[in-house]
């Protein structure tokens, strides 16, 4: 089998490093816009060969889109276009409305499957990727019954056979939950990371003062601008939702912050302590 990775960063690189744990003889081609890192991919063992895309495509069992949301609007029609009889196309972006719909009407939508792994870190590139970022994790299918079946049965095997736990949900429901589950937490980091920097002028004063809390609170501040400003884009009526809702909250704190108000002010924090059990069945599963 082989497999053309477009877009060699965490996702995708890691991806392909844990099927080749898997499966040895399996062949990868690398197709990126960055020489830098297509060169670091061939170095780290998580391509074979590096190929521009029509030829990547050419010659491929299957084509990972794991290039920002914005760049898998442009890649996705073309490569359908491209893509041999047989052959299957999955995407691994944080949104999936736009890009669900901008296909379906394509002549070849059964050869693609819409997915989203349910994992990362705050870095990217082909040198943050790690074998063993998805194993455990979920991975989220999309409109799977617009998928060929063996197209399915292939993004499904291959991604269980690396330890994913997959679910299915239509791409409205993906771009909803995640503008909270997922979209939001990057933008309260962002808007804490210039908080701090706006207030904070002397940066040796953040490097004393900060504990671990504002550190793990902050990390996905270093979160790549170019991954997510498309993502907060593409599922932006979401995404403002959640925000209006996040908003009216830490305005309801600042009053209760204003008026000295003791009892509510806990009140209002044991109501968020729940979240405890959310994410103590999070660990468990």
């Amino acid at each position: 089998m082989t497999i053309s990775i477009v877009g060699i960063g965490l996702l995708g690189g890691s991806f392909a490093l844990a099927l080749r744990d898997k499966y040895p003889r399996m062949r990868f081609i690398g197709v990126d816009a960055s020489a830098v890192n297509g060169q670091l991919a061939l170095a780290k063992g998580i391509v074979d060969e590096l190929l521009p895309l029509p030829e990547a495509v050419a010659q491929s069992t299957l084509v990972v889109l794991a290039t920002p949301v914005n760049v898998i609007l442009d890649l996705l029609p073309t490569v359908l276009d491209q893509l041999p009889a047989g052959a299957t196309v999955v995407d691994l972006g944080s949104t999936k409305g736009l890009i669900c719909d901008l296909v379906d009407a394509h002549p070849n939508r059964a050869q693609f499957v819409a997915a989203h792994p349910m994992a990362g870190t705050e870095n990217s590139g082909p040198g943050a990727a790690f074998r063993e970022l998805l194993p455990g994790k979920n991975l989220i299918i999309c409109d799977r019954d617009k998928s060929d079946p063996d197209s399915l049965a292939l993004v499904e095997s291959l991604f269980r056979d690396i330890g994913m736990k997959l679910f299915f949900m239509t791409p409205q429901e993906h771009d909803l939950h995640l503008a909270y589950v997922s979209h939001l937490s990057h933008i309260s980091a962002f808007a804490l990371g210039l908080t701090v920097l706006e207030k904070e002028k002397d940066e040796q004063t953040i490097f004393d003062m900060a504990s671990t809390g504002f550190s793990s609170t902050v990390r996905l501040a270093k979160s790549s601008p170019q991954m997510w400003a498309p993502i907060f884009d593409q599922n932006r009526a979401n995404v403002s939702d959640a925000l209006g809702a996040y908003i009216d909250f830490l305005q309801q704190f600042k009053q209760i912050v204003d008026s000295q108000d003791v009892t509510t002010s806990l009140e209002f924090m044991k109501r968020a302590n729940v979240i405890r059990r959310v994410l103590d069945g999070i660990e468990k599963r």
